[in-house]
């Protein structure tokens, strides 16, 4: 699946040749003014945005202020004639990453748009979290969450469930748990473990997609529709 550009410019000329030399490499959703560029960002998902300042309706650095307090960390490029210190100075305080001047090089553009790309994308797999049941589990900061409740686990019950994650539909001796969490297998380990599995149980047990089923003298299957 393509990049998603979102890509505001109210001089033709320039929006054609810059969107012929993008639409091979990316998906480009193009808007003659700030205000339509706003409406369909609200509408839709987009990776990256480019934007020149001198626009009817909505100029760039409007655009770029209500984008900003709509999505904090989708970059945003300045494609501009504005040619000014000054200018430039306000495009990056009001949130923008960088900022290009017209005559552009497209080679340049492109290089820039990938760099941020791949910086957003970095930046979304280390923060990702992933949905357990009905909930967003952060197993760094122990803890579930939705809309309605947040539910904080021990260190152990956390490692307990992204282990059980990392295993999902899958058979898991005891003693393979143990050993992981724990370093060691022994009896009074293994109590404490079955204290944190009755703990999640508990967690999700009025949640149909998710269950921990005890294969008895093996260990346990942690399921997830």
């Amino acid at each position: 699946m393509k990049y998603r550009i979102l890509y505001a410019e109210d001089d033709e000329t320039i929006a054609f040749l810059t969107q012929d030399s993008l639409q091979p490499n990316y998906e480009v959703v193009y808007c003659v003014d700030g205000k339509s560029a706003l409406e369909i960002f609200k509408s839709q998902p987009f990776d990256i945005c480019l934007f020149d300042i001198m626009m009817p309706k909505l100029d760039g650095f409007e655009l770029a202020q209500e984008i900003r307090n709509l999505n904090s960390e989708i970059p945003i490029i300045f494609i501009s004639a504005k040619t000014l210190k000054e200018d430039r100075i306000k495009g990056l305080k009001i949130g923008a990453d960088d900022y290009l001047i017209k005559p552009f090089s497209i080679e340049e553009l492109i290089l820039k748009i990938e760099i941020f790309l791949k910086r957003t994308q970095k930046n979304n797999s280390e923060t990702y979290l992933p949905k357990v049941g009905k909930y967003i589990f952060d197993s760094k900061n122990y803890r579930l969450s939705n809309a309605s409740e947040i539910i904080t686990l021990t260190q152990r019950e956390s490692e307990l469930l992204k282990y059980f994650i990392d295993h999902k539909n899958s058979v898991v001796k005891r003693e393979e748990i143990l050993k992981a969490l724990w370093g060691d297998d022994d009896y009074f380990m293994g109590r404490s473990l079955d204290v944190f599995i009755s703990r999640l149980r508990k967690i999700f047990a009025d949640d149909d997609s998710v269950s921990i089923e005890n294969l008895h003298g093996i260990g346990f299957k942690f399921y997830e529709k």
